[in-house]
């Protein structure tokens, strides 16, 4: 097989990770294509010497050395950070620790809980936003600051983008441009309508199990209306300079919009 055939695909928490997932794993699994995932005791040599791989991170966190191979292409997707935010902080009060383990281990800063016992230690949404803010957030939005935009390997897209690509367009643009060898694009498009809100999912009674909780609307520009304005303003403060560098606002005057949402 000539030219790449390693397949890269990454998200962060709450930034369509259950959609991406299914779709990439269930082809892949239907095609015999093995899915390796790249944690922090990756090896290259873990790499199959022939044939099509697909490797993931949740978090993107792939080796820089991995992505500049000549034999591998990466999609990677990210979300407006202020609507990971809201999500994140109404899944983790409630979300089943079994999919989310590190949700249940005690950790030493929360003197003994778990990040969601602590989380359900505020009493007020603002208070749990907050919480989320200043934990968990930070990290995914860390992690979103960290990818190499504008590598020559990678195709980045929004979850604003590919939520509306209802038509298929935008994700038939990006395999068309990866052109891994040893993925079917077409069956490809299946599997991402099969396991889109716009498609196969959009009739509620299809949203079963781990999807439905962690779907809600999918809607974007939550925030809009989901943030008090005391979070925006807070949240300007702490990142909103992060906004700007990924592309989402070009200055802080977004906190007005939010200037009338009242806190609890």
């Amino acid at each position: 097989m000539t030219g790449p055939r390693f397949l890269c695909v990454g998200t962060h928490h709450k930034t369509g990770t259950v959609w991406m997932r299914r779709t990439f794993h269930k082809f892949a699994t239907e095609q015999g294509i093995p899915v390796i995932r790249i944690g922090q005791k990756f090896d290259m040599d873990d790499l199959p010497e022939d044939g099509p791989a697909l490797l993931v991170n949740w978090s993107s966190t792939f080796p820089r050395e991995l992505l500049d191979r000549d034999d591998v292409r990466a999609f990677h997707m990210i979300r407006d950070p202020r609507d990971v935010l809201i999500s994140g902080a109404r899944y983790h009060l409630t979300a089943k620790t079994g999919n989310e383990k590190w949700l249940a281990r005690p950790r030493r800063e929360f003197d003994g809980m778990s990040y969601q016992e602590r989380i359900n230690t505020e009493t007020t949404r603002t208070g749990q936003l907050r919480f989320e803010m200043h934990n968990k957030h930070k990290t995914t939005l860390d992690e979103m600051l960290a990818w190499p935009y504008g590598h020559s390997n990678v195709f980045d897209v929004r979850y604003e983008d590919l939520i509306n690509d209802t038509d298929a367009s935008l994700f038939r643009e990006a395999i068309e441009a990866l052109d891994v060898g040893g993925f079917d694009k077409e069956r490809l498009l299946e599997f991402y309508w099969t396991h889109s809100m716009f498609g196969g999912l959009k009739e509620a009674e299809n949203l079963k199990g781990n999807v439905k909780s962690h779907i809600k609307s999918g809607r974007t520009a939550q925030w809009r209306e989901g943030l008090p304005a005391e979070i925006a303003q807070d949240y300007s403060d702490a990142f909103g300079d992060a906004l700007v560098t990924l592309g989402y606002e070009a200055d802080q005057s977004w906190v007005s919009v939010c200037a009338n949402n009242e806190s609890d």
